[in-house]
């Protein structure tokens, strides 16, 4: 079921030819996300450049009943942003302007493709930036970090993008332009623009977003923390925040991740022998500093900690976070393909749950490394496969889903910043009740009652509506098929 001729050629006579791709040679790279297990090719792909070629596509969709799937720059590890049911995808890259900087009052207004990295590069000269730093900060979008919510390093202290989002505007399912948020104050009445964030691109696309950008900290102490076990990393990071300090940020590393990492181009000094690294980054007003410092010292030491190293200088502390955030391209040194997992746990079962997923590996034989924001307690066990072989697509299933499980158990959510996608649809039962799952449908439902936006994504195939099957899936996952029929 290819879309329909005329929609397409309505499509390049409003946008242009070069706007709308179709030839399936450019269709192949975004058949997936950052989470390359699953792919699943679009039948057309719009390029807009402002609010009113998105409007335009949405529209032409809607009236020919096609699936739109709205797309950032791809990095996405959870197969939010792909095409499971064929249809047209709505890639926001050539929107990528930042529209204006208003340091007297904060903000910044920015259109979704602008790259989440390139606004604290073009306001860091005068003092601003923006806070939420994803690892892949220097490629994904703000409108795919706004979709999903996304956190980052520095998120246990400055929050994730939902805490500096202040208005959106909104393209909805029919191609309405709404204003979500106040901008620059608060706004009364419902939370709608709170609802809209996180939302996966299932109810709307944003085409306009206003941030709140943050005074570059007048200092900054980064410290790289030694442990001869993942356990006593585990306690100093309890202990650091039970104390009331909270770092800007709190990363944990253990031993393999430290061997890929100082294995590739971005080594950054990580000590090889070590069981797991701290990197620990606190801020704030310089003579209060040295103080933290002082005492996050001693915490560590106090548990276990075999080394403390402050960074002496921006060049040091700039190599030790490349390296950290060189971690999960690093894995990718071992297999053509890489499963990174997110979900959270309370921070004083670290260890224990750590533990858990070491020895579900072991037991399967499966590779695994873990890097984390160890300070919140959002894991990312990094699983390295080949999707070739069908049996380790079968086995990462089984294994993923083992760790999931052993997760939930210890009182955790099933993710912390990539978002729920197709991929972790099927554990939305494990922390809601068929009640909450259907009241959160029917809120879909209102903004998007025709299913046509994004479908397929976040809630198991009982609470999908009525949507095509993708004409061409490509390994697609076994639960991928929405069914026809209303939702539950």
């Amino acid at each position: 079921m290819p879309i329909p001729e005329a929609l397409t050629q309505r499509l390049i006579d409003a946008l242009g030819p070069r706007t709308v791709l179709t030839d399936p040679n450019e269709l192949i790279v975004y058949e997936s996300d950052g989470l390359a297990k699953y792919r699943f090719r679009p039948d057309a792909v719009v390029l807009p450049r402002s609010t009113g070629d998105v409007q335009e596509t949405v529209r032409a969709c809607s009236e020919h009943g096609v699936p739109v799937v709205p797309r950032g720059a791809g990095t996405g590890l959870s197969g939010g942003a792909i095409a499971t049911e064929g249809g047209v995808m709505i890639s926001m890259a050539r929107m990528n302007r930042i529209l204006e900087i208003d340091y007297e009052n904060r903000v910044a207004v920015v259109e979704p493709g602008v790259l989440n990295l390139q606004l604290s590069n073009a306001t860091t000269e005068q003092g601003w930036y923006y806070a939420p730093d994803p690892s892949s900060q220097a490629a994904c979008t703000l409108g795919g970090n706004v979709a999903e919510n996304a956190g980052g390093p520095h998120c246990l202290k400055y929050g994730v993008t939902s805490n500096h989002v202040l208005g959106v505007e909104v393209v909805m399912p029919d191609g309405e332009l709404v204003e979500l948020g106040g901008g620059r104050c608060d706004e009364e009445g419902y939370d709608l623009l709170g609802l809209f964030i996180g939302s996966e691109g299932t109810l709307g696309i944003a085409t306009k977003i206003t941030v709140r950008l943050e005074r570059t900290p007048p200092g900054v102490r980064t410290m790289l923390v030694d442990y001869a076990s993942v356990e006593s990393a585990c306690e100093s990071v309890s202990a650091i925040i039970a104390t009331g300090i909270i770092p800007a940020a709190l990363e944990l590393m253990d031993r393999r991740t430290i061997s890929m990492v100082e294995d590739s181009v971005l080594a950054a000094g990580y000590p090889r022998d070590a069981e797991a690294v701290l990197v620990i980054e606190l801020d704030g007003p310089v003579p209060s500093l040295d103080a933290q410092a002082d005492r996050v010292t001693e915490l560590c030491r106090q548990n276990g900690a075999r080394t403390v190293r402050l960074a002496l200088d921006d060049a040091e502390r700039t190599k030790l976070w490349a390296g950290r955030k060189a971690a999960f391209g690093a894995v990718g040194r071992l297999a053509p393909d890489l499963f990174v997992q997110d979900a959270v746990v309370p921070r004083t079962k670290l260890a224990e749950v750590l533990a858990k997923i070491n020895e579900i590996c072991d037991r399967t034989g499966v590779t695994v490394s873990n890097v984390f924001h160890a300070g919140d307690g959002n894991l990312h066990p990094n699983v390295p496969f080949d999707a070739r072989r069908e049996e380790d697509v079968e086995k990462i299933e089984r294994v993923m889903s083992e760790i999931m499980h052993v997760c939930m158990e210890t009182g955790g959510t099933i993710s912390g910043e990539h978002g729920i996608g197709i991929d972790k649809r099927s554990y939305m039962d494990l922390i809601f009740t068929p009640e909450t799952m259907a009241a959160m449908a029917r809120v879909r439902d209102l903004w998007n009652p025709t299913g046509l936006l994004n479908p397929g994504k976040i809630f198991p195939d009982r609470y999908a509506r009525v949507v095509r099957r993708a004409p061409a899936a490509i390994d697609a996952p076994p639960d991928a098929a929405v069914l026809s029929g209303e939702s539950a």
